[in-house]
């Protein structure tokens, strides 16, 4: 099947940029893989990413410039760059009927959040507590933000890769929007 080309779900949405406060920065293409697989198949699949997948709940694991993100006892989000072969070495290392390998990287669109107004942002639409005693660095979760599911993922102390259906792009956008001129007002 031809890959085709994806229209950025991003272009010409103003996403706030508050100098000192807060950055929203757009991801480029990037390959997202749906992986779902048994205890048993663990180390040869984390083998053939290069990194060891996380078992314990709601953590990232990171080589170079791949990630794994925890988000269930069997499954977790594969983020690399597009143009990664990882895709094909990780669906040859399942063994046969012990897992899965979807490729979702059509359904799916990023930012990274950063900036000290970061968490306060992002709790106007997201009702976990983003305290980093809470919601350390390296930690990730599947949730909501408004009405959109998100994949959250703290990458530091004050930085967030936001991931978020294409189609409910403009919307996080205008909710990020909103957060973001109350954050400026409160900051005066």
């Amino acid at each position: 099947m031809a890959d085709l080309p994806r229209a950025d779900p991003w272009r010409g949405l103003a996403l706030p940029q508050l100098p000192g406060l807060l950055t929203l920065t757009p991801h480029g293409d990037a390959a997202r893989l749906s992986l779902r697989g048994e205890a048993a198949s663990l180390a040869p699949l984390g083998a053939a990413l290069g990194l060891v997948l996380p078992t314990t709940p709601c953590r990232a694991a990171t080589s170079g410039t791949r990630a794994a993100l925890w988000l269930g006892p069997d499954e977790w989000l594969i983020l690399t760059p597009p143009d990664d072969p990882v895709r094909d070495t990780l669906a040859a290392a399942i063994p046969a009927g012990a897992g899965a390998l979807v490729d979702i990287s059509h359904r799916q669109a990023a930012l990274t959040i950063s900036g000290p107004a970061a968490t306060e942002v992002l709790n106007a639409g997201c009702p976990l507590d983003l305290d980093p005693c809470v919601f350390a660095v390296g930690m990730c979760t599947r949730t909501i933000c408004g009405k959109a599911s998100i994949v959250l993922w703290r990458q530091a102390m004050e930085t967030f890769h936001f991931e978020v259906g294409r189609s409910f792009a403009a919307y996080a956008a205008g909710l990020l929007s909103a957060a973001a001129r109350l954050a400026a007002r409160r900051a005066g």
